[in-house]
């Protein structure tokens, strides 16, 4: 039976459109603005009631096998299996059975095994999934709910794999990025404390029994050294409270702000944790819109799933501004967060009407970005680390020799 539904739509010249259409659900709404060459803004019904938002809320679970997490990879392989058995005409619930019972690790298991039961009783399979937020991501359940609207649930979970698949190629990236500055501090920091407490303090009775003055390094390094061994425990307090309150601060609106604005300006990490955030972004944004989510219920998810709360806060204020009949471009561009190649490849997206390829391209090309400055990065904090570890343990050694040499100085004068 047809209804009635109110609807707000872009065109291709990026005009705002509203007005009402009669369909029997949302997605035959979608398909038909769509072959008008409008992209959905929003869409509701009628008579009132809630607006086509496509976040099922999952955070707020439900049964105890929502709290049950997953490997990535599980979920990456349950996706891509399940498309290929729906499009292979396997029907849902059996093809759910097949999975739940093949799954390697028992909470994944557990998980598809109550997912099947929430369909079982009539449920719908975003519905299902939206109880495990654990496992499955608010952009996950979205788009699976678009994909049960529109008809199209194989093509969505395909689409949905390669998502996947690419976002953990990139943090794959970045890890492999971060993780070597990371070890060689830990391993410089680990020789410096150990010559400081293990090494030098053996070297204080020697220095004392030479009637020489002690060079100015020499006397600091001890001093240091000296500092190290008797507060050893006010020392490591002092990390883990610094550690500590820096992740209190994290947890707060105002300091996860500051703390993602500190990392994009940050000297040459600064530019890359940019590209990372951009490239999310335009990936996830071009995923939701090609698979028929609103532009509006887009931004939402796109919002809290971009990773930085200076983007977030850029499309937010994005958000109102399309809301209010405004281009995306031009928020985007106002906000000075976004380079001006992307917000000129999204305003040429929505005046054409083809905003997720454009979007797409954006991903790939931030993408191909990443990978060069990850390689460039390795090339280049390595030096910067044998430099670091050599200025370190080089001053320390060189402290500790220079009494002697100053000793070897003054008896060749008294011969």
């Amino acid at each position: 039976m047809a209804k009635k539904f109110k609807y707000s739509a872009r065109s291709q010249g990026g005009r705002n459109v509203s007005g009402t259409i009669e369909a029997a659900t949302e997605a035959e709404v979608i398909a038909e603005l769509r072959k008008k060459g409008l992209v959905p803004m929003e869409i509701k019904p009628a008579g009132g009631g809630l607006s086509f938002n496509i976040s099922l809320g999952g955070k707020k679970g439900g049964g105890g096998a929502a709290k049950a997490g997953a490997k990535k990879g599980e979920v990456v392989l349950f996706t891509r299996q399940l498309s290929t058995m729906l499009s292979s005409g396997i029907p849902l619930l059996e093809a759910l059975e097949v999975l739940g019972e093949q799954a390697e690790s028992p909470q994944f298991r557990a998980c598809l095994q109550q997912v099947t039961e929430d369909i079982r009783g009539g449920a719908d399979l975003s519905m299902g999934l939206s109880r495990h937020p654990k496992v499955f991501s608010d952009i996950y359940v979205s788009m699976i709910k678009a994909g049960e609207m529109s008809g199209q649930l194989d093509i969505i979970l395909q689409r949905l794999a390669e998502y996947q698949e690419a976002a953990q190629k990139l943090k794959g990236e970045i890890k492999s990025a971060m993780t070597y500055p990371v070890v060689s501090l830990v391993l410089v920091f680990g020789i410096a404390g150990f010559l400081m407490v293990g090494i030098v303090p053996q070297f204080r009775p020697v220095f004392d029994s030479l009637d020489i003055d002690l060079p100015g390094i020499t006397q600091a390094i001890l001093n240091v050294s000296d500092f190290c061994k008797e507060s050893w425990h006010i020392i490591l307090g002092g990390i883990f409270a610094f550690f500590a309150g820096i992740t209190l601060f994290k947890k707060t609106p105002k300091g996860r702000y500051l703390f993602d604005k500190m990392m994009l300006r940050m000297p040459i990490f600064g530019p890359l944790f940019r590209k990372v955030s951009i490239s999310r972004f335009a990936r996830t944004f071009s995923t939701l819109v090609k698979s028929g989510v609103p532009i509006l219920g887009a931004m939402e998810i796109v919002s809290e799933t971009t990773g930085n709360m200076v983007l977030s806060q850029a499309i937010d204020q994005a958000k109102e501004s399309v809301k209010e009949g405004d281009t995306l471009a031009e928020p985007l561009a106002r906000s000075q967060v976004f380079p001006p190649m992307v917000t000129k490849m999204i305003g040429i997206g929505e005046r054409s009407g083809s905003l997720e390829n454009l979007l797409e391209k954006i991903s790939e090309f931030y993408d191909e970005q990443v990978s060069q400055e990850v390689k460039g990065l390795t090339s280049l904090i390595e030096p910067i680390m044998i430099g670091i570890m050599g200025v370190i343990v080089g001053g320390i050694v060189l402290a500790i020799f220079l009494p002697i040499f100053k000793l070897q100085e003054k008896l060749g004068h008294s011969g």
